[in-house]
């Protein structure tokens, strides 16, 4: 890194933090000739090749414009969709590490997206998996019906029984 008075390349870090979520790292560094002080940022850089094979940085802006085309109307604050992307952004980076082929963004934007909002989701992957006839959407909307009672059972039997660690408190209290 090259200091931004003497252009130097001998510098040392003084202080190091974590910054946008454990994302990037903020060193102050003091620059070994001329002891000027100098903030640099680093990040890892995920990457997304497309279909024509070009490779560009991913942006969460990019998701957030597709999300939000597919909410307009719908009553999704600016801050769903910042934490929508982001949670796409963490799902990648474990899935794919460092680099993603751009449909995988799509697919990882569906199960958030069938969360947050069903109108949204539905019209995102009408484009997205590119429906083509009225059954396109029968069977769509077939797969949310499933999939919301399946969430209901799921949340009744939690309901019922207490998670783990209570049940083991539970038992630790009438020994």
């Amino acid at each position: 890194m090259l200091c931004p008075s003497c252009s130097s390349d001998s510098s040392r870090v003084v202080d190091s933090r974590t910054v946008e979520q454990g994302v990037s790292i903020r060193r102050r560094r003091e620059c070994s000739q001329c002891h000027t002080r100098f903030t640099t940022i680093e990040r890892s850089v995920l990457l997304v090749t497309k279909r024509n094979g070009v490779t560009e940085e991913f942006s969460r802006d990019k998701v957030i414009k597709g999300v939000r085309r597919a909410c307009q109307g719908r009553e999704v604050s600016d801050d769903a969709l910042k934490r929508l992307a982001h949670e796409v952004e963490q799902s990648i980076r474990v899935q794919h590490g460092s680099q993603v082929q751009a449909n995988q963004i799509g697919l990882a934007i569906l199960d958030p997206l069938r969360k947050l909002d069903e109108v949204a989701y539905l019209r995102f992957a009408s484009v997205y998996k590119s429906f083509n006839c009225a059954e396109d959407f029968e069977q769509e909307i077939e797969s949310l019906r499933a999939h919301r009672a399946h969430r209901a059972l799921q949340n009744a039997a939690e309901q019922v029984a207490p998670p783990q660690d209570v049940q083991d408190e539970q038992n630790a209290e009438s020994n």
